[in-house]
Formats: C-alpha cells, sequence, structure tokens
C-alpha cells in the first residue's frame, strides 16, 4: 500500500479545505467584469486624472462600454503573500531582508489584511488572513529553507482560492515572489492557475528571481508579449496560455491580471520594487465593462488610451475567465 509524506498529506488538507468552499464564478446576467488597469508615465510614476472615456476596452477585440468607479479613498486590500523557500530560494533570502518593512505601508491599514503562503513541493499556509500586521512580518523575518521544490502553479491556485472567498469590494492581490518557472505542483495544472486567477479577480504581482543570480540574467523583457488575435479560439487562446507560462509563470500570471513584473537582483532592486508595488496597489483606475458576449471560457481583453502619449505604459488584465452555468 503506497503512503504519503507529511508534506504531501499537508498539502491533501490544503486543497481539500478549499476545494470544500464554493468558487466565486462570473455571472453573465448584469454582471461587470472589473478590470482595474494602471497608467505609468516613463519614470514608472502612476498617471491620475484620466476619466472613462479616456479609455478603450476591447473583449475578445469588441470594444465595450467602458465604466469608471471612484475609488475610495483607501480601497480594503486582501493580500496573499506567496514566498517560495525550495530550491534555489535560500540564496535570495539576505536581498529579501527588507521585505517585513517594506510591506508595512499595507499591513499598518486596519481594513487591510494578509496572509501568508510559503511554498516548495509543497505548500505551507503559515498564517490565514490577518490584520495584524506583527504577526506577519515576524513570520517573514524568519524564513527557512525548504526541499527541491517550486510548486508555483499550485500556490497561485490556492491562493487564488483563498482570495475569492474574501467578501466583495475588496482588492485581491497575490504578492508571488519565486523563480520564473514552476518545478513539482502537484495538483494544479497551467488552465488552473489561468482559471482561478480570472473567475477571482485577482491582481498578481510578481517578484520573480533568477536561480542563476551568479550568471549572466536573461531579463528578456517582452518575450511573452501578447500575440493573440481577435478570431482565435478557447483553444488556441489557452494554448498561448500555456505556453507563456511555461516560459515564464510569474510573468503571464502577471499580464493576465494586470498586475506588475519587475525581476530583481539585487537588495536595493527588491526594495525599490516593493516600495513600487505599495505606492500603486491603490494607484489603478477601477475600469469595468459588461460584456456584450459573455460566452462560456477564456476572455481576452484590450485595453488602450483613446489619445495615447509616446512615454505612457498601460497595465490591465489582459483574460477573465466565464465559468460554464451551473458550474464551480
Amino acid at each position: 500500500m503506497s503512503t504519503f509524506s507529511p508534506r504531501i498529506l499537508v498539502l491533501l488538507l490544503l486543497f481539500a479545505v478549499a476545494a470544500g468552499q464554493q468558487a466565486p464564478t462570473f455571472r453573465t446576467q448584469g454582471n461587470l467584469v472589473p478590470v482595474p488597469t494602471l497608467v505609468r508615465d516613463a519614470a514608472g510614476n502612476a498617471v491620475y486624472g484620466l476619466q472613462a472615456q479616456d479609455f478603450i476596452i476591447e473583449d475578445d477585440g469588441v470594444e465595450q462600454a467602458v465604466y469608471l468607479d471612484e475609488p475610495p479613498e483607501a480601497e480594503p486590500i486582501s493580500l496573499v503573500i506567496a514566498v517560495q523557500c525550495g530550491r534555489r530560494a535560500r540564496r535570495e533570502f539576505g536581498r529579501m531582508a527588507g521585505l517585513a518593512a517594506m510591506l508595512d505601508p499595507i499591513l499598518s491599514v486596519p481594513q487591510n489584511e494578509a496572509a501568508l503562503l510559503l511554498f516548495d513541493s509543497g505548500l505551507n499556509l503559515v498564517h490565514d488572513f490577518t490584520n495584524q500586521a506583527d504577526v506577519i512580518e515576524t513570520e517573514l523575518k524568519n524564513l527557512d529553507s525548504g526541499d527541491n521544490g517550486a510548486a508555483i502553479l499550485d500556490a497561485v491556485a490556492y491562493a487564488a482560492k483563498m482570495l475569492g472567498r474574501r467578501p466583495e469590494g475588496r482588492l485581491r492581490v497575490l504578492l508571488l515572489i519565486s523563480e520564473t518557472r514552476d518545478h513539482g505542483s502537484h495538483f494544479a495544472k497551467i488552465d488552473d492557475a489561468v482559471r482561478w486567477v480570472g473567475v477571482t479577480h485577482t491582481l498578481v504581482y510578481a517578484l520573480p528571481f533568477s536561480p542563476y543570480i551568479s550568471q549572466q540574467l536573461d531579463t528578456a523583457r517582452g518575450s511573452n508579449k501578447d500575440e493573440w488575435g481577435e478570431t482565435l479560439d478557447i483553444i488556441e487562446k489557452l494554448a498561448a496560455a500555456r505556453q507563456a507560462m511555461r516560459k515564464n509563470s510569474a510573468k503571464a500570471l502577471a499580464s493576465m491580471t494586470g498586475g506588475e513584473y519587475e525581476l530583481f537582483e539585487t537588495r536595493k532592486g527588491f526594495e525599490s520594487d516593493m516600495i513600487s508595488f505599495a505606492n500603486h496597489l491603490n494607484s489603478r483606475y477601477l475600469l469595468s465593462f459588461q460584456p456584450k458576449d459573455p460566452h462560456t471560457g477564456l476572455h481576452r481583453i484590450q485595453v488602450r488610451l483613446k489619445h495615447p502619449s509616446s512615454d505612457q505604459k498601460v497595465l490591465f488584465r489582459s483574460t477573465y475567465w466565464v465559468a460554464e452555468s451551473g458550474r464551480r
């Protein structure tokens, strides 16, 4: 009779708990698809003052009516911090030493909440959602090395399910600190990760590191550029998503959800990226639209400015997922 290691048993338990909760499903009747959008200038600073009429949103190539909600003074945030501790992550702990302090502007806001998920070949939910910043910060200061795995897809799927159970009206954010590629996920496949971040409207901010930091790093900006055409069907879309995820899971997820992706190589670079992450969380335009053709499956979103400037960059979620009727 086969047996499971304690690590696998913990992973099974975590997924069993998540599966026992009903997953949020996008309803096709009268619902708006949120598209939080960040506009940055050449220096990387957020651009403010734009209106709904300044944006164009297309859903599978079809232009949609754009809605813009005025954000509350401080939109409450539900944040999952997922940190890889397996493989060569231990070499990066020194560069991540300031992580707790960098998160303080977010965790110090009473209405915000955070959960901490560590992963190697298994998942370790160190702490569920809490608004006690000191609890999360203490854990982040005491990271231990894991085994030889980096189950990024398992971590992303589980974190998205956690976020999907948070109340409406909160910004759902996953801060993913990991290598660029998955190594050893047991339960979640690429399609699972794509579906869960899409159906829960999770924003992924990826701070990846190279496991070969001592060698020449290939940051390859733009290697996962979206090349989907307007006529591609769901199978082709998923194939494109799978290919991007295989090349660089962290970058693909950030692109799909409208988050940001910054490869860090030094402690100073990591701290700079974390400051940008904190500053940009509440700097997004809360755009949304009501789909004209909410067919089942993966949809491709395109957002652009009506009067674009050459020094401005628009970051937006490039996909969302419509579940089958009755499916959870």
